[in-house]
């Protein structure tokens, strides 16, 4: 997808003339607010002295815009050394629209994506669907600072080899790590929340043009353009196009206001609607991924949904609209703190609840040490409650705590696997076949080919070696030689698969 020239032309004079009204608007407050108020008197004459507003406003615009100017360059000069460029490699259909055979064509595809770096230990977050099919990832440092004209030799590029720590697609954010310290960082978290009107500005890879900063305002907060999915979003218009996603939306402070992820857009390019997830989230995410390779959720011990019209009347509410209660666990925080069936949730630490989706949201900024304030409505009554947050367990957590390092790690592949275990097998009910190993995740310590094996998978065979534990795998990996074919016959979400790759 590109940008016409045309459309990038407007978009240049629409960010010069915001950018020129901005500073003659401060340029004017200034005037007004430095210019003191004068009264006649006998000795000094009431208009002899004082200067024409308009000669004060020439003379003060040409600084104003000199501060601007500045400030902006040094706001580039912080942010943009902890944003990189990602290369993806990978394979995916070739898509032409002239062929009309059913052969579908594979290719061996790239993709160019950014990142922020958040810890000089070399994390780096980006988008999901940035590193979505990867099966080499690398990350390019940024361009050191070159002259005037922007001319920096190719040689001094740097690009890392990167493994993918972890990724959560419900909020469509990664975690990458590269080899590398002492790198500049950005913090995820500003003193202050974002505002609608704030100037905002997003650094990133748009087209693969690395560095690129480019300035907007936030249009909206919690805008959610899917109502299916219980996520909000920061809402701009500076201008965001393909390469970007993963990148950082950034206050004037250099913070991380949230991570560029999505634009809604006809042609394909920048049309002032970019969306960015708010960076509570990113830095929530980003915990538990470096901690855990998932993302540890947190649950009250309550289900609930949406009033419609004929729930609110049929259950006599007192209002027609937000989210009641439907169900509350007997034995859950939620029952501990007194929160009953048909409560109307109001709002959650303070943040107004509207819709299923919102209090879904709520749930996202939570740890586990932290008690969830309800402001609920109980008939006519108000009540507020205050519920310890407990972790929600999925299978994954499970897998996690039967992990031993030293018998589960198998280095030529990169991962950890453990035995199909009675106890597993009766959790994994809907197996095919009953015996195999489960991969649990890849080693951390480690920077492998990526197998194509993801957590979750049941390997049942290696080429034609059946698999039945992990001393089975390890023996049979040990016998493959460098570019060897691997197939792996792997059960993935209820049904078998191949996964091909060949030994490195």
């Amino acid at each position: 997808m590109t940008t016409s020239s045309q459309g990038r032309a407007h978009t240049a004079v629409r960010l010069l003339s915001f950018t020129l009204a901005l500073a003659l608007l401060i340029g004017a407050t200034n005037v007004l607010a430095q210019t003191p108020a004068q009264k006649p008197s006998a000795q000094t004459p009431a208009r002899k002295s004082a200067p024409a507003p308009e000669a004060v406003a020439n003379a003060e615009s040409p600084n104003v815009l000199l501060q601007l100017n500045g400030a902006l360059q040094d706001l580039a000069a912080k942010a943009s050394p902890a944003v990189v460029q990602i290369l993806v490699t990978g394979f995916g259909p070739l898509r032409d629209e002239s062929d009309k055979s059913q052969t579908a064509f594979i290719v061996r595809q790239h993709a160019v994506g950014s990142g922020v770096i958040v810890d000089p230990d070399g994390y780096i977050m980006t988008n999901a669907h940035v590193v979505e099919g990867a099966q080499r990832i690398r990350v390019a440092l940024p361009l050191p600072m070159g002259d005037s004209a922007g001319q920096v030799p190719i040689g001094k590029r740097r690009i890392l080899e990167a493994r993918l720590l972890g990724q959560h697609k419900e909020t469509d954010l990664a975690l990458l790590k590269i080899e590398e310290t002492g790198l500049p960082t950005l913090p995820l978290i500003s003193q202050q929340r974002p505002h609608v009107g704030q100037l905002v500005f997003a650094i990133g890879s748009p087209e693969g043009l690395q560095n690129s900063v480019t300035m907007g305002v936030v249009s909206a907060l919690a805008r959610q353009p899917d109502s299916s999915k219980p996520l909000t979003y920061i809402q701009t218009d500076a201008p965001i196009n393909p390469g970007n996603s993963g990148g950082p939306l950034v206050d004037m402070n250099g913070s991380v206001l949230g991570i560029n992820t999505f634009i809604l857009s006809q042609g394909g390019g920048s049309e002032g609607l970019g969306f960015a997830i708010p960076a509570r989230v990113v830095e929530f995410v980003y915990r538990s991924l470096r901690k855990y390779g998932h993302v540890h959720r947190v649950e009250i011990g309550a289900a609930a949904q949406e009033i419609t019209p004929d729930l609110a009347e049929g259950l006599q509410l007192a209002q027609h609209w937000g989210v009641i209660v439907s169900d509350v666990k007997p034995d859950g925080p939620a029952a501990a703190a007194g929160l009953q069936v048909n409560d109307i949730i109001l709002t959650a630490d303070d943040r107004r609840i509207e819709t299923l989706p919102s209090l879904t949201a709520a749930l996202y900024l939570h740890r586990l040490d932290e008690v969830i304030k309800l402001d609920v409505l109980r008939g006519k009554e108000r009540k507020m409650l205050y519920v310890p947050a407990i972790e929600r367990r999925d299978s994954m957590d499970q897998l996690m705590d039967a992990v031993n390092p030293e018998k589960s790690l198998i280095p030529r592949l990169g991962i950890l696997a453990i035995d199909l275990t009675g106890t597993l097998r009766s959790q994994l009910s809907s197996l095919r076949i009953p015996s195999g190993v489960v991969v649990v995740g890849r080693a951390a310590d480690l920077i492998m080919p990526d197998t194509g094996l993801q957590a979750g998978d049941v390997i049942h065979q290696l080429n034609t070696t059946p698999i039945d534990s992990v001393a089975t795998l390890r023996d049979a990996v040990q016998t493959l030689k460098t570019g060897d074919p691997v197939v792996f016959q792997v059960e993935r979400e209820d049904g078998l698969t191949y996964v091909a790759s060949e030994m490195e």
